[in-house]
């Protein structure tokens, strides 16, 4: 299955019987053994998390129950790409910061903390892990000039108040998830279910809310954030009476900005040092929401000064030349759909026409009277061809070869790339895969798409 931030190895087994399991193949043991510690913890307390079948002895291996393919970030794509929020996106979002509380509070029962990995809690030295690693996996990285000295001002500031909740009870014994955003929080028949908490860590209740609400790539409009925090404080006052809301609410937005602060180190390391072009994607959005932020709080000055200066993008591009694609350059992917019997679609590039995949081993729905007037644009077709799932299948496999593809033209500085599907007709099975391919890659890589459905005479721009 397909790697995001982590290096550990997730596979999908099925049975005979037609049963799934997820197999998760670790890296290192310690992060393991948390994981593993509290995904039984959380499941005996009636928390939604996968339920764990089997562990290997050196616990470096285990299966898990599969909760499927649908990712909150991806059931809320509507909301993150109009700003327009459904009601069934606002449902599910609220169900999820519900569920958070109760995962903070009563996955805090007789937990032993002793198990966390690489801390038990948050703490002063973990803190300045975190304000370090934006220092010098992003900040440097820029190649922008700043003051250190004035930075670690700032930081000092950062630090108390950040500290500041965990010097009294009960915050002290809340469970921090740590990386609570859309990508980790699975969705089960309308539920949402927790997955990826392995660096949690006692500690304050805003720093999850801060990750999941401002996450960079989530979109949330401000007053969506006010309903899901009022939705989030009224579901923790129920767990915990005696909490004090205006202190809790005082306080978050130091949190919005530490975590900011981190976010854009991973982005950094992830995007500059690994070269995951995805993460340098999601870079705008956290500097628009590091500025944002710092304008509420005028006890960071010289932050706010660094802010003014990232947030001009073509700062860093010029600079850096580490992210970003303009109208004028950058790697564009060109992805058809066309029916092998007019042939295979020329590139007109000159680079000979990359990938063509044939979608003619899996079901076709042409097949079916109902279907013929339809096309892989429409919905029954669509509910078709995922309810078998040999098109899914068939899908795992283009998205781990042209995902390959896209990282090593963008790190060559490569300016085209050319999919193509091929199915009978080009009209159901062959528009269906090129359509997915295409929100795949918008989603994830700063590339521009020139999706042409070839049979059908529809030729259109994504992220152009």
């Amino acid at each position: 299955m397909q790697q995001q931030g982590s290096n550990r190895l997730y596979t999908r087994i099925q049975d005979a019987s037609g049963r799934t399991v997820i197999r998760v193949e670790g890296t290192n043991r310690d992060e393991n053994r948390a994981f593993i510690y509290m995904a039984r913890h959380f499941h005996d307390l009636g928390l939604p998390v996968p339920e764990l079948y089997w562990v290997s002895e050196d616990e470096m291996t285990y299966t898990q129950e599969d909760l499927g393919d649908t990712l909150l970030f991806d059931a809320i794509r509507h909301g993150r790409e109009t700003g327009e929020f459904s009601a069934e996106e606002h449902t599910l979002l609220e169900r999820t910061i519900r569920a958070l509380a109760h995962v903070q509070v009563i996955g805090a029962q007789s937990f032993d903390w002793s198990v966390c990995f690489p801390v038990p809690e948050m703490d002063e030295r973990s803190i300045r892990w975190d304000l370090n690693y934006f220092k010098y996996c992003f900040l440097k990285g820029t190649r922008l000039e700043f003051s250190e000295p004035r930075l670690e001002d700032d930081f000092d500031t950062l630090t108390a108040k950040i500290l500041s909740p965990l010097r009294g009870e009960p915050e002290r014994g809340w469970f921090l998830y740590r990386d609570f955003q859309s990508r980790n929080v699975m969705i089960k028949d309308g539920q949402p279910y927790f997955i990826d908490f392995q660096g949690g860590r006692k500690g304050p209740t805003q720093y999850d809310v801060a990750s999941f609400l401002w996450q960079a790539k989530a979109n949330f409009p401000a007053a969506l954030r006010k309903e899901l925090i009022d939705a989030y404080l009224d579901e923790l006052h129920k767990l915990q009476p005696s909490l004090a809301e205006q202190s809790w609410r005082a306080a978050l937005p130091h949190f919005v900005l530490f975590r900011t602060l981190q976010v854009l180190g991973a982005y950094g390391y992830r995007g500059y040092f690994e070269r995951k072009p995805h993460f340098l994607e999601s870079i705008p959005n956290a500097i628009k929401n590091l500025r944002e932020v710092l304008n509420q709080l005028p006890e960071y000055p010289y932050l706010r000064e660094l802010a003014d200066r990232l947030v001009n993008q073509s700062v860093l591009c010029q600079r850096s030349g580490l992210y970003s694609v303009s109208p004028k350059d950058g790697l564009t992917v060109t992805i058809y759909s066309f029916s092998f019997k007019r042939g295979i679609p020329a590139d007109t590039s000159g680079n000979g026409g990359g990938y063509v995949f044939d979608c003619r081993s899996t079901h076709n729905p042409g097949k079916y009277e109902e279907y013929k007037t339809q096309t892989g644009l429409d919905q029954p077709v669509i509910d078709f061809l995922e309810k078998d799932g040999e098109i899914l299948t068939f899908l795992n496999s283009v998205y781990a070869l042209v995902d390959h593809h896209v990282e090593r033209f963008l790190e060559r500085g490569f300016n085209h790339l050319q999919v193509s599907f091929g199915c009978t007709g080009g009209q159901h099975r062959s528009v269906y895969c090129a359509e997915h391919l295409a929100a795949h890659l918008k989603d994830k890589y700063p590339v521009r798409i020139h999706l042409i459905h070839r049979e059908r005479g529809i030729d259109k721009w994504l992220n152009k």
